[in-house]
């Protein structure tokens, strides 16, 4: 066997789930933009963007299609007991990775924007709010999901036997 860059052995070909840690941080940097977006608009465009029912709705339809694959991956791998492919596996597991780090960044992001609202006395404020709310439920639910599909493509190894 070769060792890695840093001298260490090769994991084997095995990935950790996606950290809480790691989902917390794209979360507070997606609040801390949102935040700073509204600010931002008014000052370059003069008006800040409206947030249409048109982007929580997409993000609920991103969540449910991730979800459908989590659940039919599950049920394939835990119930079937039936093998995916490596490229499918691989592809699901980058799926799931790059979904739950997007949306922990969205969710971070609509609920910035939704909170640079609060006590704004402007006559969209609070429309502009609640459905950047939405938005940022959403986007908290493709996290959710892309969490249970990359534990989804979890398969039992010889050493998970206890």
């Amino acid at each position: 066997m070769t060792s890695g860059p840093s001298g260490e052995e090769p994991s084997g070909g095995r990935l950790r789930p996606t950290s809480p840690a790691v989902l917390t941080t794209w979360a507070v940097i997606g609040l801390v933009g949102g935040w700073l977006f509204h600010p931002l608009m008014e000052r370059t465009r003069g008006s800040a963007p409206v947030v249409t029912w048109t982007q929580p709705l997409a993000l609920f339809l991103g969540a449910a299609i991730v979800g459908a694959t989590a659940w039919g991956t599950w049920r394939t791998v835990q119930v079937r007991r039936e093998p995916l492919e490596p490229h499918r596996a691989v592809n699901r597991l980058v799926l799931a990775r790059s979904c739950a780090y997007v949306g922990a960044l969205v969710a971070g992001g609509y609920a910035g924007y939704a909170v640079s609202w609060l006590g704004v006395g402007a006559e969209l404020a609070s429309q502009r709010a609640w459905r950047s709310l939405a938005a940022a439920v959403a986007g908290v639910a493709i996290t959710i999901t892309a969490v249970l599909l990359e534990r989804a493509c979890r398969v039992r190894s010889d050493d998970d036997t206890t």
